[in-house]
């Protein structure tokens, strides 16, 4: 695959688009807003000019309701040999498409399972695919040839391939995806009016839950509009959930004995179902999950000391698997969070206070 053509240039189209121009290959850009288009150009993702004959492959980088109507117009254009589309839905954007007699021999389904709050071309990078998995659905007919491009696409960006029925996917992405959406919203929702004082207390653990709420309200109403039912089942099924936790909370507060034992005894249950579902999470590279310790260090701010503690942290030879950094409110210091393997821990804390770092036990 030489050359490839990308429809729409917003987060996903352009961030696929620099993947592959950095691998060589030549991309043209197009959008419905050409402001768009020529902003994806100006970073380096390809080129808005029209090809002078079919290219490789075409990705269809629309919201799913549009997919169907795009891909008709690129296949009536002869724009690619293959086609695929990216839509975070695909049982609906199918159904269209072969409503609308489009040619499913040389399309093929796919959803990359990255993203960002932030959506638009400006917020697009070369390796957001790096790593995650790249859902596949193909149709019935879909070729040998088309699913063999759509896996060179995939290699290229450096995603891990997964074949899927597409309502197998819309079921999947409702539960990992789109429900948990919904529910850092409704939590971040609870913050717009509250108590100022209230507020300013927020630590990592409802940084964590709401950093998806900042995402774009119409981007995800397009998303949502395309996978409704499925999102709503679950919901329906949290709600019971929070139903029942709601009335275990009650029963700490009564003063049977009885009563509240149930409640403490229901809470601990949900708990218990959390750390069960938690732990199925794939950790690194979509391996097993692995069980990490975390080293927590006092951070100033000043220029350079983030990096000059990742150095002195490598200059030891211990392995950051991941990094979070809990800002501290009114005050100019934060806490940085090194998760590493539980075997240098003791190592990496002694080492790092000999050095005049400040560690929190």
């Amino acid at each position: 695959m030489r050359t490839v053509a990308v429809v729409g240039t917003g987060l996903i189209g352009t961030s696929a688009a620099l993947a592959l121009t950095r691998r060589g290959l030549h991309v043209h850009l197009e959008d419905a807003d050409p402001d768009a288009a020529r902003t994806a150009a100006s970073l380096g993702a390809g080129t808005t000019e029209t090809p002078d004959g079919p290219v490789d492959l075409a990705i269809i980088a629309v919201p799913p309701a549009l997919v169907g109507k795009v891909l008709a117009d690129c296949q009536r254009r002869g724009l690619a040999r293959w086609y695929t589309d990216v839509a975070s839905v695909k049982s609906g954007p199918r159904a269209e498409v072969t409503a609308l007699g489009c040619d499913t021999v040389h399309y093929i389904g796919s959803h990359p399972m990255a993203g960002r709050e932030r959506s638009g071309p400006l917020a697009a990078r070369a390796d957001l695919f790096e790593g995650r998995p790249w859902v596949l659905t193909p149709t019935p007919d879909t070729d040998t040839e088309t699913l063999n491009a759509a896996l060179e696409l995939v290699a290229l960006c450096g995603a891990m391939p997964i074949v899927m029925d597409a309502a197998a996917h819309d079921r999947a992405v409702a539960l990992v995806s789109h429900a948990p959406q919904l529910f850092s919203s409704l939590v971040a929702a609870r913050l717009e009016h509250a108590d100022e004082t209230a507020v300013r207390l927020s630590g990592q653990g409802v940084r964590d839950v709401t950093r998806i709420a900042a995402s774009n309200p119409a981007m995800w109403v397009d998303i949502l509009s395309a996978n409704a039912g499925v999102v709503a089942d679950i919901l329906e099924e949290l709600a019971a959930d929070l139903g029942d936790t709601v009335t275990a909370l009650r029963a700490l507060q009564t003063a049977d004995e009885g009563e509240r034992r149930s409640g403490a005894a229901g809470i601990e249950a949900v708990m218990r179902r959390g750390n069960a579902g938690q732990a199925r999470i794939p950790g690194k590279h979509g391996a097993p999950p692995t069980r990490y310790e975390t080293v927590a260090v006092v951070l100033g701010d000043q220029p350079g000391e983030l990096g000059r503690l990742f150095g002195e942290v490598g200059a030891l030879g211990v392995n950051i698997e991941d990094v979070a950094i809990e800002h501290s409110s009114g005050q100019q210091v934060g806490f940085v969070q090194l998760s590493v393997a539980p075997a240098a821990v003791k190592r990496l804390t002694v080492a790092l206070r000999e050095h005049g770092w400040s560690v929190r036990d």
